[in-house]
């Protein structure tokens, strides 16, 4: 189940167990609302329990990246397992995102 929270001037994102093209409309959509609502700085996206992931939630981490960086903000990755820190650094887009061990 995907969550959505606040804190302080971070939104964290807690992604649901699969990632894919069904679930990637709805967490981009709600994560751009609250970003414009509540003028976040920094986006953190935790990968606890997620299991798998395709170019859609490469797609997700990009969109929010290219949004929030603007006002220089930054985005972070964590609770990656092996699987997903894979992706993420065979993607690229660990050189644009703070993957957090």
């Amino acid at each position: 189940m995907e969550e959505f929270q606040i804190i302080d001037n971070c939104l964290m994102v807690r992604l649901p167990e699969e990632v894919d093209h069904h679930r990637a409309a709805y967490i981009s959509a709600n994560a751009d609302r609250l970003l414009l609502q509540d003028r976040v700085q920094h986006v953190v996206f935790d990968f606890e329990n997620t299991k798998f992931m395709d170019s859609s939630g490469i797609g997700i981490i990009m969109g929010r990246y290219r949004k929030i960086s603007c006002f220089g903000g930054r985005v972070y990755a964590i609770h990656a397992d092996r699987q997903i820190q894979r992706i993420l650094k065979l993607s690229g887009i660990s050189r644009i995102v703070e993957v957090v061990e």
